[in-house]
């Protein structure tokens, strides 16, 4: 091989050089296929390709940007007060707006009195030390925490191909009748909440979608001098949230995750059940136990914690909502970023969130809600460093009257229950053990079907997953990553629940309360814990679920009766609640064992 020689050198520097000059020509032909891959995998990526419009941010080249006078307006706010000159309410809110007319949102109008609200919750209602250290320290972090939000969220879709699969995992939207999950880091979680803060997303196509309510600006404007103080502390507990990560970040995961029961039959995934499913049910009804003090999302136990949700999710929590769901998602203010991907929900679906930390203690309810201080959030991770806290929202009929009582209201609540409690990895051993030989005939107690079931799930590695971490499913070693998301077995986790579908919504809450126990039953979990919140018709529930218990009733059984009310009920034939209606056939049944 000849060499052309530089004059001055000599034959070894020459080689040398050459070899250098290879060595940098094969990184750079590295760097340039890495770069044709990513440009390719970020232009290409259906699921950003679904999300991006409600995303104020601009795709070229590869790459994720702010615009480019959106970035300077970030970059100086970043810089603190002494030199953005934000330091009031009134100032944040014209930088607000400066920049959303720097993303081209100007003809997107904002709530009326937004910044009324800021101007009075920053300026008035804040501590003079509270504010100073808001505008000083917070503000400027949550402008770099944006700055670096286009760069966590390329990371994001990166990290995701590769420990869940490709498009498996990634952020996206999560369409109506469309079985799928996200798993999104706190972090990325953090930054997105901070763009919702300032009011950043777009909202023009949100509505046409199905989409709620995800910018601050109707939280804000629903706060003025004569507002109930509600949602003062409402945004209390969000302003919490923000100063805590603004002092230490987490870095857990949390999974926003569409379940469904489809509506055709067949294939290895569980269907939208009929009238007949639930009458020739011979599973027998699971552990039942009433709590009339304590609340849900204090509970201690391996349990599914039931959202008493608005079809859309997250409800009233951005606007003047201050019931079960809204104070769940401002005390676990990561549940909001569910609203800005997830469609609302149809009658055969449910969405389950894994992994939300809870930042802030409260008391109240309604207008008497108040945040009373910082909570530290002492849940256990699972193997996929979520927090072992699991939130499953279920939307109930609205104010139904008397029809509630029908055969459709009961089928259509009863299926949106077993919807959010069903666990689809579960199918094949429910099918074996329960549809081809009833355990109720062979004498078995749930804990021993449970058992059987269990060890069945255990030796079924090609259970369908469609509802249950669904990415797991797929081939290669992101699945396997995915079968071990949860370090406890779906037969030890139960339903703690309560008046889910009543007060506002108008439900009667002993019939919703049975509905949910034939849902849990169904669905193979091992108990449901109910929280009476005082309410004066449940009175009797401990005494009714205890004599239910006792006698062995299937949920076929209890479905039957159940049945058998609300016909009399619908026709005028009864007028009592279902426990007194009960009673006597209690009465009854002890006299003919007599």
């Amino acid at each position: 091989m000849r060499y052309s020689f530089q004059p001055g050198q000599s034959p070894a520097e020459s080689t040398a050089g050459h070899k250098l000059g290879c060595r940098r020509l094969r990184r750079l032909r590295r760097l340039l296929l890495l770069c044709s891959y990513l440009r390719c995998d970020m232009e290409c990526r259906e699921d950003l390709k679904s999300i991006l419009p409600f995303l104020p941010f601009i795709l070229r080249s590869s790459s994720l940007f702010w615009p480019s006078k959106a970035l300077d307006s970030l970059k100086a706010l970043a810089l603190g007060p002494d030199l953005s000159h934000v330091n009031s309410g009134e100032i944040l809110f014209d930088a607000i707006i400066d920049i959303r007319d720097s993303l081209g949102l100007s003809h997107e109008r904002l709530a009326p009195n937004a910044v009324d609200g800021y101007s009075l919750f920053f300026d008035e209602l804040m501590s003079r030390a509270d504010s100073r250290f808001w505008f000083s320290e917070v503000v400027p972090k949550l402008a770099s925490l944006l700055l670096r939000l286009p760069s966590l969220l390329e990371a994001h879709y990166r990290e995701s191909d590769v420990n869940f699969g490709k498009g498996k995992a990634g952020l996206r939207l999560m369409d109506q009748q469309d079985a799928g999950i996200v798993f999104l880091s706190q972090e990325l979680v953090a930054a997105l909440l901070a763009c919702a803060l300032f009011c950043l997303f777009p909202t023009s196509n949100r509505t046409r979608k199905f989409l709620p309510t995800i910018n601050f600006d109707h939280l804000f404007a629903s706060v003025h001098p004569h507002c109930n103080q509600s949602q003062e502390y409402k945004i209390k507990c969000l302003i919490h949230y923000f100063e805590r990560i603004c002092q230490s970040m987490p870095k857990g995961l949390v999974s926003f995750e569409r379940k469904l029961l489809t509506l055709s039959q067949g294939g290895n995934v569980v269907s939208y059940p009929d009238a007949a499913f639930w009458k020739e049910s011979t599973i027998p009804l699971c552990s039942f136990e009433a709590f009339t003090s304590g609340s849900i999302e204090d509970q201690q136990h391996e349990a599914l914690e039931v959202d008493f949700a608005n079809e859309y999710l997250g409800g009233g929590a951005l606007h003047l909502g201050c019931v079960q769901e809204e104070i769940r998602f401002m005390i676990n203010p990561e549940l909001i970023v569910g609203m800005l991907f997830m469609v609302s929900m149809q009658k055969n679906e449910a969405i389950e969130v894994i992994g939300s930390e809870r930042f802030s203690n409260y008391t109240g309810y309604g207008s008497s809600f108040r945040f009373v201080g910082d909570c530290v959030d002492k849940k256990p991770f699972d193997a996929t460093n979520r927090r072992k806290t699991r939130i499953i929202a279920i939307d109930a009929l609205q104010c139904p009257g008397k029809w509630q009582y029908g055969i459709d209201c009961i089928l259509r609540e009863i299926n949106k229950a077993y919807c959010g409690f069903f666990d689809q990895s579960k199918y094949k051993s429910y099918k074996k053990n329960f549809q081809d030989a009833s355990p109720h005939k062979k004498g078995l107690s749930q804990d021993e079907a449970l058992t059987i079931a269990s060890n069945d799930h255990n030796d079924s590695s090609d259970a369908s997953t469609q509802t249950r971490d669904p990415v797991a499913s797929s081939e290669g070693p992101s699945a396997s990553k995915l079968s071990i998301a949860s370090e406890t077995s779906p037969e030890d986790i139960g339903i703690a629940t309560g008046n889910w579908g009543c007060g506002a919504f108008g439900g009667d809450p002993e019939i919703k309360c049975v509905i949910q126990w034939l849902a849990a039953s169904q669905a193979l979990r091992p108990f449901m814990h109910y929280y009476t919140f005082g309410t004066t018709e449940l009175q009797k529930l401990d005494e009714v679920s205890h004599w239910i218990l006792s006698h062995g009733w299937t949920v076929g059984d209890l479905w039957s009766i159940l049945i058998e009310y609300s016909t009399q009920r619908i026709n005028r034939e009864t007028n009592v609640g279902f426990f007194s209606w009960l009673l006597p056939l209690n009465e009854a049944l002890h006299h003919m064992s007599e």
